[in-house]
This record gives structure tokens, C-alpha cells and sequence, in this order.
């Protein structure tokens, strides 16, 4: 019976802590190593243990490895003891040696090497005393002396053994843990609020629970016990507590993996995300384009009524978002990124990856955004410095551009769009091309 419970309390350590039997097994012959060497072991035992979970029987052996003949060092000295227990020095001994014949360096070296090499006799044991327990081992066997398994350990014995088995099931979790989360360092995975301690946030990632420090942390968000939140992995280190899981709420990373998530056609690879601007807590920008002809990159993005959009803006605690249509024309691309402002000319400079955008004036706080917002967003999203001015020409006509869906009456001075349209998005530009003046050299 009690075999039976010692079984099923392994198993369902193994199923609780997610540790593997063979390691709980381990972990017992470890605990009753250590007992044993409490109780009833001798100073030079090498005590290995080898426990039968299903009888709950174990045997104890003293366990040494073959080595060639050599001195033996004392514990009170320094000195080097031969077979015959006489004592050696070993510079005595090396210079005698050179007495006998030269050597070369590397002869010398290798002698030296033999003089002082140490015989440790609790986990060693020499050849030629070997033989004599087994006459066919040789150097690098294993030879187990079987001793006699107790009846019954004393008290501080198995307090022993009991710290043994809690300290190593502690180890081997947190290095199954970190080796866990080490792999899944730099994902986004969902997290619930634990708590708060001081400025950082403790999240529940299931097995554990990670932390997201002040840098990691949105200013506009507050973070409530209960609160299921989508978190990046952005750092597993090891500490003397254990892996410390480091997350964060500001990665771009957070709103890739959310389109991800959210939208079919880019975890289907029909539509791609070629790159990702964020102020995190504020404005997002993303660019899309379809892998296939006969879609719609940002049709796809915003879903039906803007569906699939409203949820993405959701996970991210309400931030605007805009999904910008990219195009290997970096004119197109540029007039594309300032969405939801409306451009009507880009002027680049290929040498120095320079932009000017013009706008109309009514357009020009929008292009450029609260504090410059939304054209350092722009600008991060494409890889181009991007100025924005107004037109000289006032009465310069916009350019026709196809309706386009926005989310955003959020922003000051933007145009009243669609009303069934909830997504900040770019205007599509099909039927018209903004005018193009590349500054480069030898061009016009």
C-alpha cells in the first residue's frame, strides 16, 4: 500500500509541477543518498541509490571509477602518499626523474602533470585495487560495492531527505520554466493581472507569473486584477529566485501578432505586413499589402463595418490605428503614410531618403498630427524623413481618390468620412498618382 501511495504521489507531483517522472524518481534516490550518507555512510562512500517506484524497494551502492595507480594526497597536508603509504615529494621526485635522462619540455610537462595529479578516494578507485574486486575491469569502469539498505532512517535523516526532494523539485521546475519561456521570448502570449507591487505589474502567464516594469507599461492604461491583457516576452533571465520573465505593453511587436490573431487572410499569408510604426497608448500605423490579386489589403483589415478593427483596437486599450497600403513606389508609399490626411504632391530625394509632402492648409494639422504625431509615425513606418508643407496654390484641386474608411473622428481638423466606416485608414490611390519630382542627381 504504501508503495502505492509513494507512486501516486510522484505522479502527481509530476502532473502538478510538469516535471517529468524520471526526474521525481531521481529526486527520491538523491533524497535517500543523502539519508543514507547520514545515518550509516563512511567518509570515502560514493553512495548512489537506485529506487523502484512501483515496490518502493531500493538499493544502496558504494559507486567508484578505475583510475591507473597514482599518489594519494592526504586531507592534514600537502603531501603525496605511494601505495606503499611512503611519503613523496614531488619536486624531489621531479628532479630526480631529470637526473635519470633529459627530456624534452613537453616530457617534462607531462611528468609534472603525473606528480601532482590527485587520487580522490572517495569517488575513485585505483586499478590494482580494483582487480581484486573484479579481475576484468579496467581503466573508466564503473565498480559498485552493493551495502545493506536500512530498515529505517532517523529523524534527521529524513529531514534530510525531505530538503533534498523540495530543493531539487524546485530547481528542476524553475529550469523547466525558464527553459519554456526562454523559447517563447520575443512572442506575445495573454496574460491576466495579478497585481500591482509599487510601479510593476505582476501577470499570470499560467505555469508563472512575469513582470511588466515602468518602461514596459502604457501611460493611458490601468492595469485591474482580473484583466486579460496581450503582453510581449521581451526578456527570461535567471536569477537565485528563479527565471524573471520581463514583459511589455509598448512593443510594436504586440500589434503585429494582434493582426495576426484577428485577421484570416494575413495568418493565411494572402495578405502581408510590411512594417509597423507605434506610440504606444496613443496612435499605431501599419502597412499592408495583399500577396494575391483580387484583394483587398485594407477592406480585409477593417472587416465588415469595421469589425475585425474594432476588436484589434479593443486588445490594444483603444488605440487609433491606422493601416496604410504600401507600394514598392516610394512616392505612392509616402503620400500613402500620413493617412488619414490627404497629399497631393511628394517630392523625394532618393540620395538622402528625403520626402516633402504637400498638403492643402486644412489638411496641414492633420498631416502633421498633435506634436508631430502623425508624420513621425510616417516616417518611421516608411524609412524616409518625411517634411510636410502647404500648397502654395490654394485653389490647387485635390486629388479624386476612392472613399475610404476611417475610425477617425478622433483627430482635430479631420474630414467627416463614411458614417458606416470605423477604421483609420490610407486613401487608395488608383485613378490618380500624385505628382512626382525626384531631387536627384543628373535628374530633372
Amino acid at each position: 500500500m504504501a508503495q502505492n501511495e509513494i507512486a501516486a504521489a510522484a505522479r502527481a507531483i509530476c502532473e502538478e509541477k510538469g516535471i517529468s517522472l524520471d526526474a521525481v524518481v531521481e529526486t527520491i534516490e538523491s533524497a535517500l543518498a543523502a539519508a543514507y550518507r547520514k545515518d550509516f555512510g563512511e567518509k570515502n562512500q560514493n553512495i548512489k541509490v537506485e529506487f523502484d517506484l512501483e515496490t518502493g524497494k531500493s538499493k544502496v551502492y558504494d559507486e567508484k571509477i578505475v583510475v591507473e595507480d597514482m599518489p594519494e594526497e592526504t586531507e592534514d597536508t600537502n603531501e603525496l602518499i605511494d601505495k606503499s603509504g611512503e611519503k613523496i615529494d614531488p619536486e624531489k621526485k621531479i628532479k630526480n626523474e631529470e637526473a635519470v635522462k633529459p627530456q624534452t619540455d613537453n616530457e617534462q610537462t607531462d611528468e609534472e602533470e603525473d606528480a601532482v595529479r590527485r587520487f580522490n578516494p572517495r569517488t575513485e578507485i585505483q586499478i590494482s585495487e580494483a582487480k581484486l574486486i573484479k579481475k576484468s575491469c579496467k581503466i573508466g569502469d564503473v565498480i559498485k560495492t552493493k551495502l545493506e539498505v536500512p530498515d529505517e532512517y532517523g529523524r534527521m535523516a529524513a529531514q534530510t531527505a525531505k530538503q533534498v526532494i523540495i530543493q531539487r523539485l524546485r530547481e528542476i521546475e524553475r529550469t523547466n520554466t525558464y527553459e519554456e519561456y526562454k523559447n517563447k521570448e520575443h512572442e506575445v502570449l495573454t496574460g491576466v493581472v495579478q497585481r500591482r507591487e509599487g510601479k510593476i505589474v505582476i501577470v499570470d502567464l499560467g505555469k508563472t507569473t512575469g513582470i511588466i516594469p515602468p518602461d514596459g507599461q502604457v501611460p493611458s492604461e490601468r492595469y485591474e486584477s482580473g484583466q486579460r491583457i496581450k503582453i510581449y516576452v521581451s526578456a527570461v533571465n535567471t536569477t537565485a529566485k528563479g527565471p524573471e520573465i520581463l514583459l511589455s505593453r509598448t512593443s510594436e511587436e504586440i500589434v503585429r501578432k494582434i493582426f495576426y490573431a484577428e485577421i484570416p487572410e494575413i495568418a493565411n499569408k494572402l495578405i502581408e505586413i510590411k512594417s509597423v510604426s507605434r506610440e504606444a497608448g496613443s496612435r499605431s500605423k501599419i502597412s499592408v499589402t495583399a500577396t494575391e490579386e483580387n484583394i483587398d489589403p485594407i477592406g480585409s483589415c477593417v472587416g465588415q463595418r469595421g469589425a475585425r478593427i474594432q476588436t484589434i483596437i479593443s486588445e490594444l486599450g483603444g488605440e487609433k490605428v491606422d493601416i496604410i497600403e504600401y507600394s514598392e513606389n516610394a512616392t505612392e508609399y509616402i503620400a500613402n503614410a500620413p493617412s488619414p490626411a490627404k497629399v497631393l504632391k511628394v517630392e523625394i530625394d532618393e540620395d538622402h531618403r528625403q520626402a516633402v509632402a504637400t498638403v492643402l492648409s486644412n489638411q496641414l494639422s492633420l498631416a502633421i498630427g498633435k506634436g508631430g504625431q502623425n508624420v513621425r509615425l510616417a516616417a518611421k513606418l516608411t524609412g524616409w524623413k518625411i517634411d510636410v508643407r502647404e500648397a502654395d496654390n490654394l485653389n490647387e484641386e485635390e486629388p479624386e481618390t476612392d472613399s475610404t474608411i476611417s475610425e477617425s473622428k478622433q483627430i482635430e481638423n479631420e474630414q467627416p468620412t463614411n458614417e458606416k466606416d470605423d477604421a483609420v485608414v490610407a486613401p487608395e490611390i488608383k485613378n490618380t498618382k500624385p505628382n512626382i519630382d525626384k531631387k536627384t542627381k543628373g535628374k530633372k
